[in-house]
């Protein structure tokens, strides 16, 4: 990496930490937030960060840098994915962990935030390898995860085998006894191992319900609207794939390695086939054609769906923008400054918190089922997900109209009064 690209990197790093704190004084503003209640959520309970060792394929071995950020349970343990990206570090990690403590309350779920995972690049390890690194970070992480304590799930190129391994380790850490005890420990499993029907497609369904419901109160219907996506993971092709099932044209997408373009309409499914032995690679596929990524968000468009990294919608591109509606289905996709400029613009941003909460969700539910024993059908299940989604949305509709605020505000305002509420009727220890 160049020192051009290294400064680039950090500045990004540091401004989605700043966007959620400036998120959160806003809201603490908007609603007189108790002082002390704003000091506690202003900070992280814990941050945990572990230096481990692997013994690589060739015989050597290297060290690697993984993160665990705890920020508040004060609503239930804490809840959020392990990531394994280059870019990620501590402010990384305490920014994801503060947004998932405000989508989990906002949901209406008993969860806090957290956020972790390991500093690399997966597309540069063995299979084996990375089943090496995921359970040494599990066993390097310890007593700091657990069942009734923090509950992580799969994040950015991580999956449901990760999370397999990380149960398995785990488990084989506790007594014979209290090993089947532990099994969600994490979510986001494959069915064989207590995984929840529907999981995989959860937050990528949420991505479209959301979208659904924004256009039916407008009296539109999902048909005929033109998307692009940012991000072809599983997030990106779920979303897409329940909405061209729904009429919409998905015409354009891009990810690291390519952006691509048919204004005809991209075939989700061929996509799909064509990237996912290509480590999800977009690259080389023959039903589009490459254009300048430069472009990507300008493009004339009814809603972009940002379904990779944050920070992706910014200043320098914001302004460009055409389409009229942005579904979060990243985490921190728009900056601060971006978001000023779309909201001028007349474009509705609906917020991450919301918009790509069916993962928790989802998560929810796969927790509850392991904890109780039970197995649920995938109807079952998705449709108690899309009870939630809509209990969310509305909540968050009705609060932008009764007070005349964006979307992202509204959530704020539902997910931190309800905080506020359990910190006034618990008080503080001692």
């Amino acid at each position: 990496m160049n020192d051009t690209a290294t400064i680039a990197d950090v500045q990004i790093k540091k401004s989605m930490y700043d966007n959620v704190l400036e998120q959160l004084s806003r809201t603490a503003e908007a609603i007189d937030l108790n002082p002390n209640i704003r000091k506690i959520l202003a900070l992280t309970n814990s941050e945990i960060i572990v230096y481990f060792p692997v013994k690589m394929d060739n015989g050597e071995v290297e060290v690697f840098k993984g993160y665990r950020v705890q920020h508040n349970n004060i609503l239930g343990p804490y809840k959020g994915g392990l990531r394994f990206h280059p870019s990620l570090d501590i402010n990384d990690a305490k920014a994801l962990a503060m947004w998932m403590t405000w989508k989990t309350s906002l949901a209406g779920l008993p969860y806090g935030g957290a956020k972790g995972g390991i500093q690399l690049n997966p597309r540069n390890y063995s299979v084996d390898e990375l089943e090496r690194i995921t359970r040494r970070f599990t066993y390097a992480l310890g007593d700091n995860i657990g069942p009734e304590l923090d509950i992580p799930a799969p994040d950015v190129n991580t999956n449901e085998q990760t999370m397999a391994w990380i149960a398995d380790t785990y488990m084989s850490t506790k007594s014979p006894l209290e090993r089947s005890n532990n099994k969600h420990v994490v979510t986001g499993k494959p069915l064989g191992t207590g995984g929840l029907a529907g999981r995989d497609r959860a937050t990528g369904f949420g991505v479209y319900l959301s979208l659904k419901m924004f256009y039916q109160h407008r009296g539109e219907e999902l048909s005929g609207k033109r998307f692009i996506v940012q991000g072809f993971g599983n997030v990106g092709y779920w979303a897409a794939h329940f909405l061209v099932n729904e009429g919409a044209v998905f015409y354009a997408v891009q990810d690291a390695h390519a952006t691509l373009i048919n204004e005809n309409g991209i075939s989700v499914e061929d996509l799909l086939d064509h990237s996912k032995p290509r480590l999800n690679s977009i690259k080389g596929f023959d039903g589009a054609e490459e254009m300048d990524p430069e472009n990507f968000f300008s493009l004339d468009c009814d809603f972009i769906i940002p379904a990779a990294l944050g920070n992706q919608i910014t200043t320098g591109n914001a302004a460009a923008i055409k389409a009229k509606v942005i579904a979060e289905g990243a985490n921190g996709p728009t900056d601060s400054e971006g978001e000023k400029i779309l909201l001028e613009n007349g474009v509705t941003i609906i917020p991450d918190i919301l918009c790509n909460s069916g993962g928790v969700i989802g998560s929810y539910f796969e927790w509850l089922q392991n904890r109780n024993g039970e197995i649920w059908s995938l109807d079952e299940v998705m449709v108690k997900i899309e009870k939630k989604i809509r209990e969310a949305f509305e909540n968050v509709r009705l609060t932008a109209e009764d007070k005349g605020v964006d979307w992202r505000t509204a959530a704020y305002i539902i997910a931190i009064k309800r905080i506020e509420m359990a910190y006034e009727q618990r008080g503080i220890f001692p």
